[in-house]
């Protein structure tokens, strides 16, 4: 973990070459809610039906405290992905539903701006956040659920190291519709091939 000026020092941070992660902050609601406005289009078909207020400021700050309340609990961590050069928001990354005893496991889910897409920053986040599961969270597996047709993000997972395990029939109301996803996880002992480009 590498702590840099702009992040709150009791939040995580991590970089790589490209990208830099880092638990949203109030300072981030402009650029957030813009991304997320103009990439609309893009996002909707792989994401939870928006509500009505999705990009409000009130939203937000529920959105905002829920990363936090996550976090001090220990059952997950929100992280935004900046591009590293221009400190410009990308997306987001998150570890969620942490579990330990015999499952030490959490889920990975995550977003990318439109205009970022197809350029190898997913892939680099998610190498980092599988460093920071396995190394300081302490957790054996994560996983990654998937709608088959969602080739990119298949492709993110793949290149990451992430393994296909099967078929979760019916798994999640995305866009307001239940979807199957395709089930892909990384166990700690595999991790060598995802931390490699």
């Amino acid at each position: 973990m590498i702590a840099l000026p702009f992040f709150r020092r009791d939040f995580p941070s991590l970089k790589g070459e490209r990208v830099v992660l880092r638990m949203p902050a109030s300072g981030d609601y402009r650029e957030w809610a813009a991304l997320r406005a103009e990439s609309r289009r893009f996002l909707e078909p792989w994401e939870p039906r928006w509500a009505s207020d999705e990009l409000d400021w009130p939203s937000w700050r529920q959105r905002l405290h829920r990363y936090r309340e996550d976090f001090h609990q220990g059952i997950g961590v929100g992280f935004f992905i900046f591009e590293a050069s221009s400190c410009k928001l990308m997306g987001g990354i998150t570890i969620g539903n942490v579990r330990y005893g015999v499952s030490q496991s959490g889920q990975i889910g995550y977003w990318i701006g439109e205009r970022y897409a197809g350029k190898g920053y997913m892939p680099e986040a998610l190498r980092l956040v599988a460093g920071y599961a396995f190394d300081t969270l302490r957790l054996h597996r994560i996983e990654a659920a998937c709608i088959p047709d969602n080739t990119r993000s298949i492709r993110v997972l793949e290149k990451a190291g992430f393994q296909r395990e099967g078929l979760l029939r019916s798994y999640l109301r995305i866009n307001g519709i239940w979807h199957d996803h395709y089930l892909y996880a990384l166990i700690a002992d595999d991790r060598g091939a995802a931390l490699k480009d």
